[in-house]
């Protein structure tokens, strides 16, 4: 992928992901995770999971990102997120994060959870810095290691009834 400038990082465009998105989905997971999910699990996810929605980022009408949770009542659970490696540094992630965080308010959520590893210290400065906080761990959380995962939850703002 071609060097973008900063400059260039303005026109970035959300949308909803689609089945003909999991091919570029695919090599963002591949980049991203140790233990990236398949092809049949995001068209699962697609297909089957009424409780799944996921965004993609895209640059210049590349995809560069893209950002899964679950709605479940009022609480939204982030699934996965990632942006390509070469993008990374560019406050993308925290772009898509915040694009997410305000898809859950605009669908009724009042709070949002995720699990990020406790070695990932980026993202779990990102996270903070978006109103996440620490409040438990799960043990031996991912298979590829056993690394314990720390759970994080924040309050999203609560969104105002028009009308």
């Amino acid at each position: 992928m071609r060097s973008i400038k900063d400059a260039e990082l303005g026109n970035i465009v959300f949308r909803p992901m689609t089945l003909d998105d999991i091919p570029d989905i695919m090599v963002i997971e591949h980049e991203s995770f140790s233990l990236p999910w398949s092809e049949g699990a995001f068209r699962n996810e697609m297909t089957m999971n009424h409780f799944a929605k996921y965004l993609v980022m895209e640059v210049e009408g590349k995809t560069v990102g893209y950002c899964g949770m679950w709605t479940i009542v009022d609480e939204a659970h982030i699934t996965n997120i990632a942006v390509r490696t070469a993008l990374r540094g560019h406050h993308l992630g925290e772009r898509l994060l915040r694009e997410v965080m305000d898809w859950a308010v605009e669908l009724g959520m009042v709070r949002m959870t995720l699990e990020v590893r406790v070695s990932n210290y980026v993202a779990q400065s990102l996270y903070s810095k978006m109103g996440f906080v620490p409040t438990g761990k799960r043990k031996d959380y991912y298979s590829d290691n056993h690394e314990d995962a720390l759970i994080m939850w924040c309050d999203l703002p609560v969104r105002v009834q028009q009308g």
